[in-house]
């Protein structure tokens, strides 16, 4: 009985000790914990959702998912830049089928950002860079003003996917500003074989489609490295630079839709998210206790330790929440009271068998404990396809809170509930067994 105690002291001084840092990390701006809040999504705290599709026809089927996730990589670096806080840049995937076999979308949320232009202007349209050589009707053109960008120039591969950084230099002659650019280890070996082969002729450098610089090859070059020399400033060059290092994009993408949420329809979400928890939490707890009377009170108490402590794991992880989130989060209260119901339930079959009430309430729990493992299995596993399998972040929210949730519930029915229902170690008498009686039973 001392262990028991020992443990449901330390349940309910933790569950207070986080209660208050939740407590003071919303309400007390002095506080330590004020330097956790809630990270909250669009939806509750106002922002823009920007849909982009990727282009990828022209990448090999096997080279997809790396040329994906380079782009997603490449967008928020690039969102990075202007200061955004904690944007999110994912990789979604379903809709129509493309010639790859999947529709790929990049899902881009900038929270704070309420205006669309903006939004967009921060994403940009990123710098296409490659390189062409010249056609014998270039090399043959006593004038060029009558080709085509097409007849004069050809593509080699050498594009800006294989680009690992662009630097400025200044030439060591005239002190003008010029671009280096360092290949990867595929680029250089691409490179070197494209100087290799064409020593005299003309490689164009290209960027967004136009010719920046004409430069002719004089020998083989190996190192990887390159240099655009134009007309440049140091702020052009400064500008082109940042271009290149955080816009040089794998695959081409144009934008789908946009979707602006106003910081005060954000709040009213929030409001209303809050409410109907609120209101779930009070309904759900007078059921317990007017129902199941005494268990009831002590479900209550384990409910109230479930949320401090799924609310801390939220902000332990920096859960991103979403009105999908707290949807997820409220279905997960009832699975915690389902729990404690079916542990109610079958303390009450042992009380009707004659057991006595301490011996009723641990066989109750070990009788409940298969129902409880194998329907909160179910729907874990549920949660863990949702979370890997969904082409959305609203829905791999929704499945990651509820999961969370499922976990948590776990952990109160079958510890908390246990630990403080043995510690109230009632004498078996007829006021004992009203109190762990439910409904209409005497």
């Amino acid at each position: 009985m001392t262990k028991v105690r020992i443990g449901a002291a330390f349940l309910l001084i933790i569950g207070a000790l986080l209660g208050y840092a939740l407590y003071a990390s919303e309400n007390i701006s002095g506080s330590y914990f004020h330097k956790f809040p809630f990270h909250l999504g669009l939806d509750l705290n106002g922002g823009t959702h920007l849909t982009y599709k990727a282009d990828v026809s022209k990448i090999a089927p096997a080279d997809v998912s790396s040329s994906m996730q380079s782009l997603r990589d490449v967008i928020e670096r690039r969102v990075n830049l202007f200061g955004v806080t904690e944007p999110v840049v994912q990789i979604e995937t379903g809709g129509t089928l493309s010639s790859s076999g999947t529709d790929y979308r990049l899902a881009v949320e900038l929270p704070g950002v309420t205006d669309i232009k903006k939004a967009i202007d921060l994403i940009g349209k990123t710098p296409s860079l490659d390189f062409r050589l010249a056609t014998d009707a270039y090399k043959k053109a006593t004038s060029t003003s009558n080709l085509t960008l097409d007849q004069a120039f050809v593509t080699t591969g050498l594009d800006g996917k294989y680009l690992q950084h662009a630097d400025v230099e200044y030439d060591q002659t005239t002190r003008q500003p010029t671009v280096a650019l360092q290949f990867n280890s595929q680029g250089k070996d691409l490179f070197a074989k494209i100087t290799k082969e064409n020593v005299g002729n003309v490689l164009a450098i290209f960027l967004d489609g136009q010719p920046i610089t004409t430069p002719v090859i004089r020998q083989e070059i190996t190192d990887g490295r390159a240099q655009i020399s134009g007309n440049f400033d140091v702020k052009t060059a400064q500008e082109l630079v940042r271009n290149l290092n955080y816009g040089a994009l794998p695959v081409d993408i144009s934008l789908l839709s946009t979707q602006s949420v106003g910081p005060t329809l954000g709040a009213a979400a929030l409001h209303a998210g809050t409410f109907a928890g609120i209101i779930a939490f009070i309904i759900i707890a007078c059921f317990l206790i007017l129902w199941y009377r005494l268990p009831g009170i002590v479900a209550v108490v384990a409910l109230a330790l479930y949320t401090i402590l799924n609310l801390s794991i939220f902000k332990l992880f920096n859960v991103t929440l979403t009105e999908a989130g707290i949807a997820g989060f409220i279905l997960s209260i009832g699975m915690a009271v389902d729990a404690n119901i079916l542990i109610f339930e079958r303390t009450k079959e042992e009380l009707k068998r004659g057991k006595r009430l301490d011996d009723a309430v641990r066989e109750g729990f070990h009788r409940a404990w298969t129902s409880i493992r194998d329907s909160n299995s179910s729907s874990i596993i549920t949660a863990v396809i949702l979370y890997y399998f969904a082409s959305t972040s609203v829905v791999k929210g929704f499945a990651f809170v509820f999961g969370i949730g499922v976990l948590t519930s776990m952990f109160t029915a079958v510890t908390a509930s246990r630990t403080m229902l043995l510690l109230l170690n009632l004498k078996d008498s007829k006021v004992s067994r009203f109190l762990f009686s439910s409904g209409f039973s005497k």
